[in-house]
């Protein structure tokens, strides 16, 4: 199958980021965005180039076998993202300022922080997907303010047109504004929000159309 690296949705960006790459090792990052006016392909084409993206399976696990890292490229619309694993790579000399591990500095892409963290037996590492810390301040304050304007089903229906997915770290940050509108509304001596709306599945997506 050939080498795909265009997402076609930011579900699909963060999905195959988090899930795919992230989640087996991809931790050090080099995230860019191409200049308006900048062909795309040709961007694309230099950066597959330089660093040997465009490889088989079969020669990425020779890679891993022998310590030499493993590249991924991905790109939406103009913002792109290079990642690795550990290992022997021209790319970690070339990028060296501009690298970042992504198990200490989540990457901000579209309102998340993708990020990377261990798991409760402390041996593995697991993606963390989370509304950006800037973003979900923003929308705590504005769930406040509406706390006691709005019907509870429209409040609901706020929550659930949030436009993030329900990853595990999302859904607790969706509680967390549930619990800041309802102690507001319950001193108000409101009807409460419904909690049955931070409890949605994640629908895997096709991350390349």
């Amino acid at each position: 199958m050939a080498y795909r690296w265009v997402a076609t949705s930011v579900a699909g960006f963060v999905q195959q980021l988090a899930v795919s790459y992230v989640g087996h090792g991809y931790w050090f990052y080099v995230q860019g965005q191409i200049p308006d006016g900048k062909d795309l392909t040709g961007v694309d084409r230099k950066l597959l180039g330089r660093y040997e993206v465009e490889v088989s399976k079969w020669t990425r696990a020779r890679h891993k076998k022998v310590g030499k890292a493993r590249i991924q490229y991905l790109r939406l619309d103009r913002q792109f993202v290079l990642v690795a694993t550990r290992g022997e790579h021209p790319f970690f000399e070339a990028e060296k300022s501009q690298i970042r591990d992504i198990r200490r500095v989540p990457l901000k892409f579209a309102g998340y922080a993708i990020g990377c963290r261990r798991g409760r037996d402390r041996d593995r590492w697991h993606p963390s997907v989370r509304i950006e810390r800037s973003v979900f301040h923003a929308l705590k304050r504005r769930f406040r303010e509406m706390a006691l304007q709005r019907s509870a089903d429209d409040l609901a229906a706020e929550l659930r047109r949030l436009p993030f997915e329900p990853y595990a770290p999302v859904l607790d940050q969706v509680r967390q504004l549930l619990r800041a509108v309802n102690r507001r509304r319950k001193a108000a001596g409101l009807e409460l929000v419904s909690t049955a709306v931070s409890y949605r599945r994640r629908a895997p997506v096709r991350p390349f159309g």
